[in-house]
């Protein structure tokens, strides 16, 4: 941009802008009816009249019932209405949620809503110090005397009768609160808006309701004015206001984490010196006990030492007692000794020469015994022999026969073998030669054993011959 070109200002064009715009909301639009209806024929007009139907674009719910001029107009129970007819000054209807017969050749009617309305506020301000404030906020009125209030504001509109009248009271509110954000100084406006609301109050209440004189105002009543927010339009203009603030909370903060770490600080000095203290004490206290403990252990062991000692003094003088006395006893079991050494030398002679004596006497004895043993053993070797030859006496020829017959087996095993056997027989018959045989076989037999037995032993007839003697 030159240095010739002028400087634009964007705040007159914004005005600007805002002032076109509230000329252009403050006319209301009407509801046009086409040039191709007006040229309809009656009969189709009529037809269309005698059909219930709502106000063309009206925001009232309100239906028109009948047909050419016996209509009815029914309205809603939440709507202000107003009948008028030709010829006549006062108004044949008014009020709220009012039905009428209507006549379009000479009646006409105006139906507003009854409802509170509610107007947003959004005013551009500048405050004592020239700088942009933006501030928001909303009005609640209400209709309180119809009558006075459909001949003073205009509800003409089709598609919304309030527009204009919320336009009006909006730009009342907005001039309002331009006037007293003048006055003001930006931090005021930001840190107090009760005066604001106070001043749009009574200025809004003075236009409205008409208070403090005889003219009754518009026939409204304002219900609320609020203040929700003032904002700064330069945001290098907010930062800087809030660079004290947050300044001083920095501050604040900041002085409070150095008292905070100089409290934490001094604690922890305050609990190291304590621990230090603690420490000390617990330190000294040890030291006391260890000391009186080490005490305890010296006495403990000087006593020890001394009893002993003592102990050992008197284990010394008993044993030096002990030993006076084992002397005497050894001098005395010396004697004792020698005493009995003397008897046992006595008693030893005594015993050999008993010995001596015991084994002389044992010798004779033992001849003597032996000489019975002898004596009793030839009695009974004689003895034996006597049976003996009793019991050889008392055998007879047919039981040495017998005898020697059950032993013929066991003998002709031992005998030996003969090489050869040669057999003569002399004589007569078989019966003859076999008993002689016999015989002769028996007889050489006891020959046999005659000549086996030993010699001095007496045959079978010695003894024969002993029995017959």
């Amino acid at each position: 941009m030159s240095s010739n070109e002028p400087v634009r200002n964007e705040y007159l064009d914004q005005v600007r802008e805002q002032q076109q715009r509230v000329e252009v909301d403050l006319k209301a639009r009407k509801v046009m009816v086409p040039a191709q209806n007006q040229m309809a024929p009656r009969a189709a007009r009529a037809a269309f009249a005698m059909a219930p139907r709502e106000t063309p674009g009206n925001a009232v719910d309100v239906r028109i019932t009948g047909y050419w001029r016996w209509k009815t107009v029914v309205v809603p129970p939440n709507a202000y209405v107003v009948h008028t007819r030709r010829g006549h000054t006062q108004p044949l209807h008014i009020g709220l949620g009012v039905s009428f017969r209507f006549d379009p050749a000479t009646d006409s009617f105006l139906v507003v809503p009854g409802a509170m309305q509610t107007i947003l506020i959004n005013a551009h301000c500048i405050c004592r110090e020239l700088q942009g404030l933006l501030v928001q906020g909303y009005v609640q009125w209400i209709i309180e005397d119809f009558g006075t209030a459909y001949k003073k504001l205009d509800f003409t509109d089709a598609e919304d009768p309030m527009r204009v009248v919320n336009v009006q009271l909006r730009e009342q509110a907005e001039a309002a609160i331009k006037d007293k954000v003048a006055t003001m100084s930006i931090d005021a406006v930001l840190s107090d808006k009760q005066p604001i609301i106070e001043e749009l109050t009574a200025r809004l209440r003075h236009v409205a309701e008409g208070v403090g004189g005889s003219d009754k105002g518009l026939g409204l009543r304002i219900v609320t004015v609020q203040i929700k927010e003032a904002v700064v339009s330069s945001a290098r203009l907010w930062e800087s206001l809030q660079k004290p603030f947050r300044a001083e909370r920095e501050r604040v903060a900041r002085l409070a984490t150095l008292e905070a770490e100089e409290a934490i600080s001094h604690r922890e000095l305050e609990v190291e010196q304590e621990r230090q203290r603690t420490r000390l004490e617990s330190d000294s206290e040890l030291a006391t006990l260890r000391a009186r403990k080490d005490a305890e252990a010296y006495d403990r062991d000087q006593s020890e030492r001394l009893r002993r000692q003592q102990r050992e003094e008197e284990d010394t003088r008993k044993l030096a007692v002990e030993q006076q006395q084992s002397a005497l006893q050894a001098v005395e079991l010396q004697k004792a000794r020698l005493a009995v050494e003397a008897e046992l030398t006595k008693l030893k002679q005594e015993l050999e020469a008993a010995q001596r004596k015991r084994e002389a006497l044992t010798t004779v004895e033992v001849l003597d015994t032996e000489r019975a043993a002898t004596n009793r053993q030839a009695k009974a070797e004689l003895e034996l022999l006597e049976n003996r030859q009793r019991i050889l006496n008392g055998l007879s020829t047919a039981n040495l026969q017998a005898r020697l017959v059950e032993l013929l087996p066991s003998i002709a095993e031992k005998l030996p073998q003969p090489q050869e056997l040669r057999s003569v027989t002399i004589g007569g018959g078989a019966g003859v030669q076999e008993g002689q045989a016999l015989t002769t076989l028996v007889a050489q037999m006891m020959a046999l054993v005659g000549a086996m037995r030993p010699e001095g032993e007496p045959t079978s007839s010695g003894q024969v011959e002993r029995r017959a003697e």
